[in-house]
């Protein structure tokens, strides 16, 4: 069995940099890649910058992934998705359309003998009470029925301007980048003892750490790194896409 993850591509609903349209396409060819190898694919949260599914509406913006995906659905891959810090809003497009298994906080499953414990990881986060206000703010349900009674139009505008917002708190100095790392790599290993593999994103940096009687990667980010997880009849390991686009 083969079992791919990935997180945090950060697509945006409409690219406005010619790299946020590269990345786009490099998230295709992706994609494209693994159908027919992958058994299931695991995406661990931040694929979009901001998704909501209305009642009778998507975005149409992210049709070119969705169809990737549900390319993958139909050649009988199983597709998983968690909700990372800018994707967490789902009705039921991912679970009707695509027959996705959509997770609020964390996947755990044993898949090909292995125990797993997969989770963006963004509630791991240390001394970052700030965005943990943020989060449970953005979460609420209150906040949710406001945004779905926006015109979408009007949504989409006040949910460019959080997701821009967000990211720059998530890219802004050396001491987040240390509370995200800590904070995921701490709470790995305190529950080590429980899963054979534990995968996490939202770091944004890819590492591999042997805690002896399981393991803890990050599968780091395809803003810069375009890395992944590849578990392989049993075995993970920490991959690096290569694409023309790339090269």
């Amino acid at each position: 069995m083969r079992v791919y993850i990935a997180s945090d591509f950060h697509l945006p609903f409409s690219p406005e940099t010619e790299e946020e349209a590269q990345r786009g396409n490099i998230a295709l060819s992706f994609l494209s890649e693994i159908n027919g190898k992958a058994d299931v694919l695991i995406l661990n949260g931040d694929v979009f910058d901001l998704w909501y599914d209305w009642k009778s509406s998507i975005i149409k913006g992210y049709f070119p992934v969705l169809k990737k995906l549900a390319d993958l659905s139909e050649s009988g891959c199983r597709l998983i998705f968690i909700a990372g810090n800018h994707d967490f809003w789902f009705n039921d497009f991912f679970s009707h359309y695509l027959k996705c298994e959509v997770f609020t906080e964390s996947f755990q499953e044993t898949i090909d003998g292995q125990r797993l414990f997969v989770a963006h990881g963004d509630r791991f986060t240390s001394n970052d009470s700030r965005y943990q206000f943020f989060r449970l703010l953005v979460r609420h349900p209150l906040t949710r029925t406001i945004f779905s009674l926006l015109h979408p139009e009007l949504a989409l505008g006040f949910g460019r301007m959080m997701s821009r917002t967000s990211r720059k708190r998530s890219s802004s100095t050396t001491k987040s980048d240390e509370r995200r790392n800590t904070g995921l790599m701490e709470y790995a290993k305190k529950i080590s003892a429980g899963y054979d593999l534990i995968i996490m994103g939202h770091a944004h940096a890819p590492v591999v750490i042997d805690f002896h009687n399981s393991m803890y990667i990050n599968s780091g980010d395809w803003v810069t790194h375009f890395s992944y997880v590849v578990i392989d009849d049993g075995k993970p390991e920490l991959c690096y896409f290569k694409d023309d686009i790339l090269e």
